[in-house]
């Protein structure tokens, strides 16, 4: 009598195990096909930057070729000039040989200078990296650091502190924060250079030069990223499982660190994709601002002479590098949402 019962029992363990085999295996597939839905997506969003790119220069007011011909426009230089510019053939056949081209790399050549394309960014890069790599760099412990802070003390003094600060800082525009920098920083008290005037593409070798411009891109990032980290860690303490894991005798920073903090990685994640966004924006400000050689100027002097291969091929780069952060961003922040798989 006992081997049946011995053997009923193994045959619903058996049962047991392999509907749970199978729902072990949901939580993969779905987290596999969202990684392809997005990696599609990603796809079609590059193809749209290209034909949004192309359908906004061709959409400008104006002739290029007379715009770029000067102000005593010659008509055998106008000619030439739609030559190159290939004006006088259809829109559809000159976005098909622009779009074939960018699949080689190729991005066109200058109208005004007749150097490639690809020869302005890569002079440029360096510069606009340099700013946009220390802004990330100093970024990610300032956030977190001010957003922990304030969620610590909430409620109290440190919280108000930080919260009215990072509120006012955000509230004043890029462009007002640099020239009330440079006034007062750099010309009232001398601390700092006022520009970049003179230094060249070698801003490494100047760092006094860079510390207002850094200070300019971080503002807005910093109070944004902070406040945003402080609320999920807030909702993360007042959740049953820290009250529970508080219950248990489990040490404050092991619950703000290892259980409230993770939470909201998820959030800050995005939010750090979306500032390379604006960095992108916040960058041609600053460069104009304190005259640094970089990308943001070549497209803004590129937009005065109506060079339009080079504000295409700037603004490619610019559209695809959005659609790469953000397309990042969304895979960690799957990642690390708790039961991604499942909610996908």
């Amino acid at each position: 009598m006992t081997r049946p019962a011995g053997n009923a029992l193994k045959g619903r363990g058996e049962l047991r195990d392999k509907p749970r085999r199978r729902r072990s295996r949901q939580p993969a597939n779905r987290g596999t096909s969202f990684v392809a839905r997005r990696l599609l997506l990603g796809a079609a969003q590059t193809v749209a930057v290209v034909l949004l790119v192309f359908a906004l220069t061709e959409a400008l007011p104006g002739d290029a070729a007379v715009a770029l011909a000067g102000d005593q426009p010659d008509p055998a230089r106008i000619a030439a000039i739609r030559d190159a510019m290939n004006l006088d053939r259809p829109a559809h056949e000159r976005l098909a040989d622009w779009a074939a081209a960018l699949t080689h790399g190729d991005f066109g050549t200058s109208l005004t200078s007749g150097r490639p394309v690809t020869q302005y960014i890569a002079d440029a890069f360096g510069p606009t990296l340099i700013l946009a790599a220390l802004t990330l760099a100093l970024l990610v412990p300032l956030g977190f650091g001010l957003g922990v802070l304030a969620a610590r003390h909430e409620g109290g003094p440190v919280d108000r502190l930080v919260s009215s600060m990072t509120l006012a800082v955000y509230a004043v525009p890029e462009f007002a924060l640099g020239v009330l920098l440079v006034t007062l920083l750099a010309l009232k008290l001398a601390w700092l250079p006022p520009t970049a005037l003179g230094y060249g593409t070698d801003l490494l070798a100047h760092p006094a030069a860079l510390v207002l411009p850094v200070l300019v891109l971080l503002s807005r990032p910093v109070c944004s990223l902070s406040r945003l980290v402080r609320a999920g860690m807030v909702d993360a303490l007042a959740s049953p499982y820290a009250a529970h894991a508080r219950r248990y005798g489990i040490p404050g920073a092991r619950v703000r660190y290892a259980h409230a903090l993770p939470n909201a990685l998820a959030p800050a994640v995005q939010q750090l994709a979306r500032t390379v966004d604006w960095l992108l924006c916040g960058v041609i400000v600053v460069e104009a601002l304190f005259v640094i050689p970089g990308l943001g100027t070549v497209l803004l002097n590129a937009v005065a002479e109506r060079d339009v291969p080079v504000v295409q091929g700037l603004a490619v780069v610019f559209g695809v590098l959005t659609v790469l952060l953000n397309l990042g961003a969304d895979l960690v922040a799957h990642r690390l949402t708790p039961r991604a798989g499942v909610a996908a």
